[in-house]
């Protein structure tokens, strides 16, 4: 699984800008109300243009199980990131692939996001990792927002084994308290890296690799 991931990437460009930079996983946008949203065609130009080194993540939105898999055809991504509101029986349908459960954190904390996770084993599989974004009414991600980093400290209790990867709101000034209080497994940016929506800005791209890159050399 991945330490930093930049998510909403749309250009070679930014793809190569993330690799140089030392992020180790991209995410590619399949949600067509979201301003980052990719073209499928670009999106595997971009796949197939990097080194396997480089994680390449799917995001997806209450897409059915066959759009999916239209558009991850065998290996060209590395996983499938779930951001909607997907039930745990469509986890447990795709077979063969990693998969990323997106869950937005509301005020019911951390115990709300363990008995999806115990809802997902009834139904057959765990998620390969949770992503915990901000809880927006009507948003799927990308928001700004921040998650109340405080309230994840003890994750571990909640979620045992199953990595968690910390996004909402992340930032290049941000990422490395966040880092630190939180201790996940992995970060996710999007929004926290561009000029405005949807257009990455090269230079905070660059930044937020490094402060990250440091946070987690510093917990190990």
């Amino acid at each position: 699984m991945f330490r930093i991931k930049i998510c909403g990437i749309r250009s070679l460009a930014d793809a190569h800008v993330a690799a140089a930079a030392g992020a180790d996983a991209i995410g590619l946008n399949f949600y067509d109300k979201s301003p980052r949203h990719i073209d499928p065609r670009l999106a595997l130009r971009i796949a197939v243009d990097l080194s396997d080194a480089l994680h390449r993540i799917g995001v997806f939105v209450n897409a059915e199980p066959d759009r999916i898999q239209q558009i991850c055809p065998g290996d060209r991504l590395s996983a499938i990131q779930l951001h909607g509101d997907e039930s745990p029986e469509l986890v447990a349908k795709l077979h063969g692939r990693s998969i990323i459960r997106a869950r937005r954190m509301d005020d019911r904390g951390v115990a709300a996001i363990a008995e999806d996770l115990a809802a997902c084993a009834e139904a057959g599989r765990l998620p390969d990792a949770v992503l915990v974004d901000a809880m927006t009414p009507g948003l799927y991600g990308g928001t700004g927002e921040t998650v109340s980093w405080a309230g994840l400290a003890d994750y571990q209790k909640w979620l045992g084994d199953v990595p968690l990867i910390l996004a909402g709101g992340l930032t290049p000034d941000n990422v490395a308290e966040a880092i630190r209080t939180v201790r996940p497994w992995g970060v996710d940016v999007a929004s926290g890296v561009e000029s405005s929506p949807g257009v990455k800005d090269h230079a905070k791209m660059r930044s937020f690799v490094e402060s990250a890159k440091q946070a987690f050399s510093e917990i190990a």
